[in-house]
């Protein structure tokens, strides 16, 4: 089982595994139906996201492909969630790993998601061997299109109306960017 170097803390924010204690804070946004649009799925129950924390809580291998690490983003010095980043496995093999974010709308417009996402991506390279780091996203959430672009990874595909929900079906665009060009980057 791989040991990650957690907690990781950047200017405002401390990225952690989720607690038991972390309930309401994840509850007050899976559950809206603004965030479970982008997820192409239904907003999580309360009993869903007890499952969901027990999962999380309990931390994650990184070995095998589905594996996967979900860290908790929060506010340096404040004891509240107010959102989530992702990392998973996708290629043990390949070296590939998909990043995403899910952030509360009542935090949105201030950073977080691109700050949390470039402390969770320097983690994927530097202490996870990540090869090519990639995200997937519905191309209507233009906040997380702003994310990817601002954390300098290259649009590779568009794909249409590849996922329905209940409602509609989504298209999406795929995001990516390689170990080489992150350390270039920040040279």
């Amino acid at each position: 089982m791989t040991t990650f170097p957690l907690p990781i803390t950047t200017e405002r924010l401390l990225l952690r595994l989720f607690t038991p204690g972390d309930l309401d804070d994840l509850s007050a946004y899976q559950g809206l139906p603004e965030v479970a649009r982008y997820l192409y799925r239904q907003p999580l129950t309360r009993e869903q996201c007890v499952e969901s924390l027990t999962r999380r809580a309990a931390g994650s291998a990184w070995a095998e492909d589905g594996d996967d690490l979900v860290l908790a983003v929060c506010p340096l010095g404040e004891a509240k969630v107010v959102g989530e980043v992702v990392l998973k496995l996708a290629s043990a093999r390949a070296r590939q790993a998909e990043i995403g974010w899910v952030l509360n709308p009542a935090y949105a417009g201030r950073g977080y998601a691109t700050e949390a996402a470039r402390a969770t991506a320097g983690l994927a390279f530097a202490a996870l061997g990540v090869h090519r780091l990639f995200a997937r996203l519905d191309v209507l959430n233009t906040r997380s299109v702003g994310v990817c672009e601002r954390l300098g990874m290259r649009r590779e595909a568009h794909l249409v109306e590849n996922d329905l929900d209940e409602a509609r079906w989504g298209s999406e665009y795929v995001y990516a960017t390689l170990a080489r060009e992150w350390q270039a980057d920040r040279a």
